[in-house]
């Protein structure tokens, strides 16, 4: 597209502006291209994440999917078609998975549909995680999008003791759309943008300034990157392959019951998860995993003021908060134990921990939903390093 020969006209600006407008489709994305560096203002502030508190209308969420793909398909390269074999080797075990999934994938295409990043990136948790909520090592990548707790931080995520917003599954999407978008704005190639999530947007940008924007063809971009990087796009695309075409592999794409959809549910002040779950309907066990961003048992509005629900259960937690604080109700135990979640401080119940073989003090401290420093407290311990197999922890677990 010859966009000096259109613009002559300078009427005609405001109007082919206004055209040229939204998402880049991948044809016209691969123009050379000058980009420089980040300035210190531009780092990011704290992430607010976007507010998705419904789930979406009562369409196939595949067909929607399909349509907001904007990268090469199937038969771009024949790795991407070796890949997407691979992970429907096991059509059954594949379809399993993808049903786990499929929760967290609605609500990634949701956020990913309102800052217009195609729907390949959907996909993108599939590569990292397969949607699994991977939890904290020390250095190490977190969450369905495996962020480094470097990268965490410069995207504006809180990450500390008390609260790691990697696994925060509101605020990681937003920060990965935010990032993914700047990734497009620098190098107007949504390909370069998945190396670039790879690899790291320095690396790219070196690249891009010394030899240029790659050509569309081939799909898959030849840049002197390390082959993983390769690869991870061709998973990408892979993935987005068996969506394509799930009767060339093989497979039934699952559909999702509107209630089970997530969708954040405020929370006005601060709740034991125990609370919560009886409030919702819902298991203790599953609303941490849907909700694993924080250490404590008790949710700090502080940190974030919402909660992640399956719909049904979201509706059931409003309604209980609501009859909760009204008065007019006739709900005085509610009532009593929400001012007390509200205002008092914490009840301990004593309770023991044997240790088993392998066990650190971080897996027992998320297990009963206290910290590490808390253990060494309760048990003169003088680091993690301490515990032995067979040894018996005092624990303090919130009524």
């Amino acid at each position: 597209m010859k966009m000096s020969t259109r613009c002559i006209l300078p009427l005609t600006i405001s109007f082919l502006l206004s055209a040229c407008a939204g998402l880049p489709s991948q044809q016209a994305s691969h123009r050379p291209t000058t980009v420089t560096p980040l300035a210190p203002s531009e780092v990011p502030a704290a992430v607010t994440p976007v507010v998705v508190t419904a789930p979406p209308p009562a369409e196939n969420v595949w067909d929607r999917l399909r349509n907001s793909f904007v990268m090469p398909d199937c038969n771009a390269d024949p790795s991407v078609v070796e890949w997407a074999k691979r992970y429907t080797h096991n059509p059954e075990v594949f379809e399993q998975g993808l049903r786990r999934a499929l929760p967290r994938l609605v609500y990634v295409q949701q956020v990913a549909a309102q800052y217009r990043v195609p729907g390949e990136f959907v996909l993108l948790p599939w590569v990292e995680s397969h949607y699994r909520s991977v939890p904290v090592r020390r250095h190490h990548p977190a969450g369905i999008w495996q962020i480094m707790p470097a990268t965490g931080r410069s995207m504006g995520l809180r990450i500390d003791h008390d609260y790691d917003a990697r696994l925060d599954m509101p605020a990681a999407t937003d920060a990965v759309m935010k990032l993914l978008g700047r990734y497009h704005d620098r190098f107007h190639d949504w390909r370069v943008a998945d190396y670039a999530y790879n690899a790291g947007e320095f690396r790219l940008h070196q690249l891009t300034h010394r030899q240029g924007a790659p050509a569309d063809e081939p799909a898959i971009p030849e840049m002197p990157l390390h082959g993983a990087t390769r690869e991870h796009l061709v998973k990408l695309l892979a993935i987005a392959c068996v969506v394509r075409e799930p009767e060339r592999f093989q497979v039934s794409l699952p559909i999702l019951p509107a209630a089970d959809r997530l969708v954040q549910t405020p929370v006005v002040h601060s709740m034991t998860m125990s609370r919560v779950a009886k409030l919702a309907g819902i298991s203790v066990e599953a609303l941490r995993q849907l909700n694993p961003a924080s250490s404590k048992d008790r949710r700090d509005t502080a940190a974030a003021a919402y909660l992640m629900l399956p719909a049904q259960r979201a509706d059931q937690l409003r309604a209980a908060m609501t009859a909760s604080a009204d008065p007019a109700s006739g709900n005085h135990a509610a009532s009593t134990t929400t001012a007390s979640d509200r205002t008092l401080p914490y009840r301990h119940e004593k309770r023991t921990h044997v240790v088993t073989s392998g066990e650190s003090l971080w897996q027992i401290a998320r297990k009963y939903s206290t910290s590490v420093a808390r253990l060494e407290q309760l048990n003169h311990l003088p680091g993690e390093l301490a515990i032995q197999p067979g040894q018996v922890l005092q624990l303090d677990v919130v009524d």
